[in-house]
């Protein structure tokens, strides 16, 4: 074989190891930046501050009223209460919408999401890029099947109008949790009053399974709820843990 070309095929299989060797090297020779010496607390000393504006905190007050026994959270992460799939890169997705918060979100017992409330300043007021935003976050929770409801912050609506316009069709306890009738056997022994307690807990409101009063602990009841899809929004707090106490043994 030619000699010449010996070289050029030498030299050509060389050209990626050189420049491997080259980047190496000047990565390893780069200066460290100006942030990355900063301390985090001396360089920017926290404070705590409140979560909500007036507004928002106004319309929390008429969530409340308006829809009892509901779980409303104010401030939540789109990445805590939306899954997506990880086929692509999920940090650029945070980048765009999942590190961006809604207003309020509206959940059952169980903390599944039934709706969305946002306190949004009047239209004329909104720059476009944030118009822009704004729309991307609409879309995403529409194919979501989740409702979202605007509010302008100068207009709140009353309790009753809130009521009408958000009730959830899911109903605050979910059926599966609701309190379920005595079988058949048991409820022919017990008494009168007993079978009239019953009754009335059959026939009423579904009350709040998660509520001690509520718990038979005698029959060692247990309600399973299915876990939230994992987010990566929260690794990095730290989780304090609080002992519990056992029960008090029944004589």
């Amino acid at each position: 074989m030619d000699p010449l070309l010996i070289s050029v095929l030498a030299l050509l299989c060389a050209l990626p190891l050189i420049w491997w060797l080259a980047r190496r090297q000047g990565t390893a020779q780069r200066p460290e930046a100006p942030e990355d010496r900063l301390d985090t607390l001396a360089a920017w000393p926290p404070e705590p501050t409140r979560v909500l504006r007036s507004q928002e905190r106004l319309a929390f007050s008429t969530l409340k009223l308006a829809l009892p026994g509901y779980m409303i959270l104010a401030q939540v992460p789109i990445a805590r209460f939306i899954n997506v799939p990880k086929r692509n890169s999920y940090a650029e997705w945070m980048r765009r919408l999942g590190s961006q918060c809604v207003d309020f979100v509206i959940c059952d017992v169980t903390s599944q999401v039934v709706a969305v409330v946002e306190i949004r300043p009047p239209v004329e007021q909104l720059g476009d890029k944030l118009q822009v935003r704004l729309d991307r976050l609409a879309r995403v929770l529409k194919s979501a099947n989740i409702p979202i409801h605007v509010w302008n912050e100068e207009r709140l609506p009353t309790i009753e109008a809130a009521r009408e316009k958000i009730l959830p069709d899911t109903p605050a306890v979910p059926p599966s949790l609701a309190r379920k009738p005595a079988p058949a056997p048991v409820l022919a022994t017990v008494g009168a009053a007993a079978l009239a307690e019953s009754a009335v807990a059959v026939e009423g409101p579904a009350v709040d399974p998660f509520a001690d009063t509520d718990r038979d602990w005698s029959q060692g009841e247990v309600i399973e709820v299915a876990e939230p899809a994992g987010s990566t929004w929260f690794d990095e707090l730290e989780e304090s843990v609080t002992p519990i106490l056992p029960l008090p043994e029944r004589r």
